[in-house]
């Protein structure tokens, strides 16, 4: 399964929740590209020719969500907003693959226009498109801007409501101009009404609270303000969505699109084989190397968001040590573990050298290339450390062995390996690494925010391409009694990671912003409290023969962000 995902660096505990689906797979997680090649850019779909109305579309989905309501903790899977979600919900921006920017989504008549306040706050205008409407013919209006700030910053679960909780005012005397205002400046404001958090219909659910909101979405909900809507919900089956008649946009060429529940990569696989699904976009396996050749099919892989890493946890000696953080650093061979893991469906894959992926090239910098394998560096920092090796080749210091324990999730054979690969290397540079791996909801529910793990191995899924991540690495998002849902689970506390990556979160001008993230990733590579490892391959696989329209990969929404524009030849799937 792929992990799960919200709305921006805003809500932390999605992280959490993104951790979770992210761990679970099934068996685990640029060049030109034609029909059965190994092409390693955006899918390119055959849409020449006039679309063809009808036809059932049947897709592979790996993950089914938890619920529907958007803003509560139990709906942060990816695939939530992959097989409902991003069809459903307006939202104000679209992701650009092409040029990698925000774009006003449908739902504007305009570009957004942010005001930066004299005394600190912020305004953003928000001009609504006159035609835009839900399905059930009533206006999108601003009162559903209104609803939907208020509805997140006072009655949602979620815990951290980053940017919501600053909202001070929704001005929507115009039905058509939102006008929110915000007490401080917040630099991710873009990722606001956006994602699984669009725009929530104030007519329908204004008059209920938390409870009577979760029982009206959890199951599903009958309304939409997308190109497609809910027809049925067979839970642990399949999703099924129909066009949205008053969809303001281009409407569906397609009938019906199902997305089946397929968690079992091998059981995917089949399922694409023998055209029960005609698309699948599967977390990389090698197993995946069967269809690379694949008659009539699509194989495209781009670099994702996403990214897989070692977490130390801080609290835990000897990785209470910096010398020892960056001796292992040092003691990887990030490029090793890549190439054996990756290489096979993706040729062109590299080692990340930060908390973020090339796919974010806006703000990706590589302080973390300094850190290749080096075992004199390993010696150095150790020994200066106090550190000495015993007669079986281990370090120790004050009569303690560097032992080291890893935990990632139980079965999840490509992490397994990683652990294995590890192993080998760690013990070359003098560190004894043994492997403790559980259950997803052990690992993510209890271990991580309880401090249990010493090293664990995750990935992050950052649902947008705003460089914040001070949720992940800044001291007061640290698991105490009173922020128990913290999600800096290394548990460093660093004024050096700390001062850059607060500011990234208030700094509006893009190159003061720019800036801080460098002096942020540069911090991070300095006190390593994790080693980031790999890029996920983003893989969209899907029947070139049947399948028409634009299909092409989209890093935020994935790769069904626009199949409201796709048909099936002949009008049949």
């Amino acid at each position: 399964m792929r992990s799960a995902s919200r709305s921006t660096k805003l809500l932390a505990l999605l992280l959490s929740l993104f951790l979770v689906a992210a761990a679970c797979g099934g068996d685990d997680e640029d060049g030109e590209e034609g029909q059965g090649g190994t092409g390693t850019t955006e899918a390119d779909g055959g849409d020449e020719g006039e679309p063809e109305p009808g036809g059932t579309l049947v897709i592979g989905a790996e993950q089914e969500m938890e619920c529907a309501d958007w803003i509560s903790s139990c709906a942060g899977a990816s695939w939530g907003i992959w097989t409902l979600g991003g069809y459903t919900m307006p939202r104000v921006f679209d992701f650009d693959q092409e040029s990698g920017e925000k774009v006003p989504s449908p739902l504007m008549a305009s570009e957004p226009e942010l005001e930066d306040d004299e005394d600190g706050g912020m305004t953003v205008t928000y001009e609504i498109a006159e035609e835009a409407v839900w399905s059930d013919g009533e206006p999108i209006t601003s009162s559903d801007f209104k609803f939907t700030a208020e509805s997140i910053r006072d009655g949602s679960d979620i815990y951290d409501k980053t940017g919501y909780t600053d909202i001070t005012e929704v001005d929507d005397s115009d039905p058509k101009v939102a006008v929110v205002t915000w007490s401080e400046d917040f630099a991710g404001w873009e990722d606001l009404f956006g994602g699984f958090y669009g725009i929530y219909p104030s007519h329908i659910l204004g008059e209920l609270d938390e409870a009577g909101r979760n029982a009206a979405m959890k199951d599903g909900y009958e309304w939409s303000g997308g190109p497609w809507m809910l027809d049925e919900w067979v839970k642990g089956q399949e999703i099924s969505l129909i066009p949205n008649d008053n969809y303001w946009g281009d409407k569906p060429h397609l009938e019906r699109v199902v997305f089946r529940f397929v968690p079992e990569t091998a059981a995917e696989i089949e399922a694409y084989r023998s055209g029960q699904v005609l698309a699948i976009y599967p977390q990389a396996q090698l197993e995946l190397q069967e269809l690379v050749d694949a008659p009539d099919t699509e194989f495209s892989v781009i670099d994702s968001l996403n990214y897989e890493a070692l977490w130390l946890n801080t609290d835990k000696p000897p990785l209470d040590s910096k010398a020892v953080r960056q001796a292992l650093a040092y003691a990887t061979d990030r490029q090793a573990i890549v190439d054996a893991l990756f290489k096979p469906v993706n040729p062109d894959i590299e080692p990340i050298d930060a908390f973020m992926t090339p796919a974010n090239s806006k703000w990706y910098s590589e302080p973390f290339d300094k850190y290749s394998l080096d075992l004199a560096m390993v010696d150095e920092l150790m020994e200066g450390d106090g550190w000495t090796k015993g007669s079986d080749g281990v370090w120790e210091k004050g009569g303690t062995k560097a032992n080291l324990e890893i935990s990632s999730t139980a079965g999840n054979a490509r992490r397994e390996r990683t652990e294995e690969i590890l192993q080998e290397q760690w013990r070359e540079a003098g560190f004894n690494l043994t492997i403790n791996n559980t259950e997803a909801g052990t690992l993510f529910g209890e271990w991580g925010p309880q401090g249990v793990f010493q090293i664990a191995l995750y990935a992050q899924v950052p649902p947008s391409t705003d460089p914040a991540i001070c949720a992940t690495f800044c001291s007061e998002n640290i698991p105490t009694t009173e922020n128990p849902s913290g999600q800096n689970w290394t548990r460093l506390e660093s004024d050096l990671i700390d001062e850059p990556w607060r500011a990234v979160d208030s700094e509006l001008d893009e190159d003061a912003r720019a800036e801080l993230v460098d002096q942020g990733h540069e911090a991070l590579a300095e006190e390593v409290p994790g080693i980031p490892i790999d890029p996920f391959p983003d893989i969209f696989v899907y029947n070139s023969a049947k399948l028409n329209g634009p299909l092409q990969h989209n890093v935020v929404y994935g790769p069904f962000f626009n199949m409201h524009e796709w048909w099936c030849t002949g009008g049949t799937c």
